[in-house]
């Protein structure tokens, strides 16, 4: 497992994915925005454009549960419920690079994956290595989702206007 700790308002973009079924397929300009909280969990704060061009969020809540902070339960539910049992995934950490600029994480029962750069793009060759890491860990890829990044951005000021 890779060591993650996240640095403030530290942003990613989602390079691909397999696919979920509570994530629009068609969405553009992922992100994903992590934050430390006073209390050692994480906020995230995920960001895209969906089909229709709108704008959409989605704000959840990682908690670490190894002494490396790479193994994390995450939940996007509504703070006030969050406390039901079972309503948090396990989000592994599976391959970070040193400069911190590139990450693969994904779930232990290999069904859910994400490839996520500080960049809104990736080089071809690092691509194939962090995708060939998720292979050689058991990921299928078959489904392999690649989203389109136009340079647009879920900004504050738009969230609002909804």
């Amino acid at each position: 497992m890779a060591d993650f700790y996240p640095a403030v308002d530290s942003r990613w973009y989602e390079i691909c994915r397999l696919p979920l079924k509570y994530e629009d397929e068609t969405a553009t300009d992922i992100t994903a925005t992590y934050s430390l909280n006073e209390d050692g969990s994480v906020r995230v704060d995920n960001r895209c454009f969906d089909e229709d061009g709108e704008p959409s969020q989605a704000l959840g809540n990682a908690t670490p549960v190894d002494d490396a902070n790479s193994r994390l339960k995450v939940t996007f539910l509504p703070e006030f419920i969050r406390w039901i049992p079972f309503t948090s995934g396990d989000y592994w950490v599976l391959k970070i690079n040193p400069e911190y600029q590139t990450s693969l994480v994904g779930t232990p029962d290999r069904k859910n994956l994400w490839l996520l750069a500080r960049q809104p793009d990736l080089p071809a060759n690092e691509r194939e290595e962090y995708l060939a890491e998720a292979q050689r860990q058991g990921f299928d890829l078959t489904d392999l989702i690649t989203p389109t990044h136009t340079g647009r951005e879920v900004t504050d000021e738009i969230l609002r206007k909804d």
